[in-house]
Order: C-alpha cells, then sequence, then structure tokens
C-alpha cells in the first residue's frame, strides 16, 4: 500500500494478486465516491483514464538508431548527405546507421536461440534518450545486449577492458550498468528479484577477436555477434515457462521502463 510495489513468493499467484489489489481499490474508492455523493459533499468524479502504454513486442531492432540517424540525415541536409555518404566520412549520421545495422544483425542471431526465448529490441529507457539495444529473457536468465558495430576492427577483450584497434572503450561499464538498472526495473513490476546478466555482442570485428578473460564479476559476458544464439542456448536452465512469461509480459510494456 505504501510503495506500489508487489511482491510474491509463489509466482504462479501474481495474477491473482495484481486482481485482489485492483478489485480492493475499485471497491474502496467507489465507496468513498458514494459516501460523498450520498452527504451532498460532492459528485461523483470520474474514473481516472488507465496508464497509457504500448506493446515493445512490436518495436523492430534497430528502430531507436534509426531514428537518430534520420534525424542527423535531416540535420546534414541532402547534399551535404550524399557528399558525406560518397567519401564515408566518419559522421553521427554514419554511427547512427551503423549501429542500427548491426543491431539488425544480431537480432537475426538471437532469433536462432529458440522458440523458448523471448526477446525485445529497442527498448527505450528513462526520458533522456537511453535505450536497451535487445533484452532476452529465456530458460538460462534474463539478458540485455548491447550491440557494438565495428566493420573490419580488432577487437581485445582482457576482464573489464575491451580494447577496439587499439583504444580502449568503456563497454564492460556501461553494460554492467544497464544490466544493473534492468534487474531493477523489471523486479519492482514483477514482485520478485530478476538477476540479469548484460552482453556486448561485437560485430564486424574482422581483423581479429581475441578474449584473454571475460569480465571478472560474471556480469557482463563479451561475444562476437555471431556467437550470440549459441551462448544462450549452452546457458544452464535457471527459470521455468511461467517466470520467463510473468517477466516478459512485464518487459514488455513500456511503462515498465519509464521511470
Amino acid at each position: 500500500m505504501k510503495t506500489g510495489r508487489l511482491h510474491s513468493d509463489e509466482i504462479s499467484n501474481l495474477l491473482l494478486l495484481r486482481a485482489a489489489i485492483a478489485e480492493h481499490f475499485d471497491t474502496a474508492d467507489m465507496r468513498a465516491r458514494n459516501g460523498r455523493s450520498a452527504a451532498g459533499l460532492v459528485s461523483p468524479a470520474p474514473t481516472p483514464p488507465a496508464r497509457s502504454w504500448h506493446d515493445l513486442a512490436d518495436v523492430r531492432a534497430g528502430a531507436a538508431a534509426r531514428e537518430r540517424a534520420l534525424s542527423e540525415r535531416r540535420a546534414q541536409g541532402r547534399v551535404r548527405h550524399l557528399l558525406a555518404r560518397l567519401v564515408d566520412a566518419n559522421t553521427t549520421e554514419r554511427a547512427w546507421r551503423i549501429g542500427a545495422d548491426g543491431e539488425e544483425a544480431v537480432a537475426e542471431q538471437l532469433a536462432r536461440a529458440g522458440a523458448d526465448w523471448r526477446v525485445l529490441h529497442a527498448v527505450r529507457v528513462g526520458d533522456r534518450g537511453a535505450d536497451i539495444d535487445h533484452i532476452v529473457i529465456g530458460p538460462g536468465g534474463v539478458f540485455t545486449v548491447n550491440t557494438k558495430h565495428h566493420p573490419k576492427a580488432a577487437v581485445w577483450v582482457g576482464g573489464d577492458t575491451v580494447m577496439i584497434n587499439g583504444r580502449r572503450v568503456p563497454y564492460v561499464r556501461n553494460s554492467r550498468y544497464e544490466a544493473t538498472r534492468a534487474s531493477r526495473m523489471l523486479a519492482e513490476r514483477v514482485g520478485f528479484p530478476v538477476p540479469v546478466t548484460g552482453l556486448i555482442a561485437l560485430v564486424g570485428a574482422r581483423r581479429g577477436f581475441t578474449i584473454r578473460a571475460q569480465p571478472t564479476d560474471c556480469a557482463v559476458v563479451v561475444v562476437p555477434s555471431r556467437g550470440v544464439g549459441r551462448y544462450l542456448r549452452s546457458r544452464p536452465q535457471r527459470m521455468g515457462l511461467r517466470e520467463i512469461d510473468a517477466i516478459h509480459e512485464v518487459a514488455r510494456c513500456s511503462d515498465t521502463w519509464q521511470r
């Protein structure tokens, strides 16, 4: 009643719990309004509209990045954009466009994980333009997948250090934060703890992909994009169908992520 959060020790009771809470509030609200109306104090207040949300299961991979690329393209202007494409200049528009291409490539691999896995793409989080490239929910657990597309790059991974063409990038730190945030937001809505592992899926590393050691805390794993589906299928079973469906139903609601 104080926090608005649900908790059930038995996952199968969640639907009953939600129904009971909704019925309680509806009944209490109706009694209060009827009481005020009978006393001649106020007229019955209209029922507030349901909170709006949209189904994230309908969002295509790379949607957020494509949107940003289009915005940058419009800002460039048609002539400047065509010239930049002609010489393959490293523009902001190009970065977003290549990022979207990478997300689509990873989505194809995720689709091969199997029918037991639920996948969401381009999940917008908060109100500052952040998004999670992919969220994957299945027998092996819950994963946030951060796609990084580096055409013809050389990749080196050693614990928390990731090097792209000899340049250090903060991919592990960012992926760890993303997974932790997703875990908290899902748990608040579903009513039980939801451990989340961050995956960094690297696309286009054609000049070499070396993994000396994975990040030490096991909260983040780095994989080549073509190995994403195989990695997920290799995970030991941690959840049953009830847990998978319960988390997926919450994760696919856009308002789960807008807090």
